[in-house]
């Protein structure tokens, strides 16, 4: 077999992967799985304590330090003061370790929180994982006060989480 067949099924593999994995995710309507996990300044954080307080923008990332994740969490952080008139807090979460969020979050001023999951079980109770490469893939989750998803933005681009996620804010303040 030649090396571009043996790429050409390679590439249908992973594509079939990451679209069985994307029929399992969460779906806007249904309720958001809760989890624990620790973050950035080495505190316990549980979902269940912003839900029903906040709407929670829940967004997994790849990985800390990385050119799309650092534009996606400065992004967050230079609209978190929209965000919260809004009464949203901003939740990331990526499977790497509390150390390396407390560096990417003092490197970069992040002024919301970071959650750990360097197991992957958020990860995976979310269906954030990527097959094969053992990372979170960038996923976002906006979540009701009722603990329902709202919206979901599943897209490798963080300008498309951005647009899509004001959107579906500003669509919760209409009557």
């Amino acid at each position: 077999m030649g090396s571009a067949m043996k790429l050409h099924l390679l590439l249908a593999a992973l594509l079939a992967a990451v679209s069985s994995a994307l029929a399992d995710s969460p779906q806007a309507g249904s309720p958001a799985p809760g989890f624990t996990g620790i973050t950035q300044d080495g505190h316990a954080f549980n979902l269940a304590d912003l839900v029903g307080k906040k709407i929670v923008l829940l967004y997994f990332y790849p990985k800390d330090f990385t050119g799309g994740c650092t534009r996606e969490a400065c992004g967050f952080r230079d609209r978190l003061g929209d965000l919260q008139t809004n009464n949203v807090a901003v939740v990331g979460v990526s499977h790497d370790s509390v150390a390396s969020h407390k560096k990417f979050a003092d490197a970069y001023q992040l002024n919301f929180t970071l959650v750990a999951d360097p197991d992957g079980k958020i990860s995976a109770t979310y269906d954030a994982k990527m097959p094969v490469l053992g990372i979170t893939r960038r996923v976002s989750f906006l979540i009701g006060l009722d603990g329902k998803i709202i919206h979901v933005t599943d897209a490798l681009n963080p300008q498309k989480h951005f647009d899509e996620m004001q959107a579906a804010i500003a669509g919760l303040k209409k009557p």
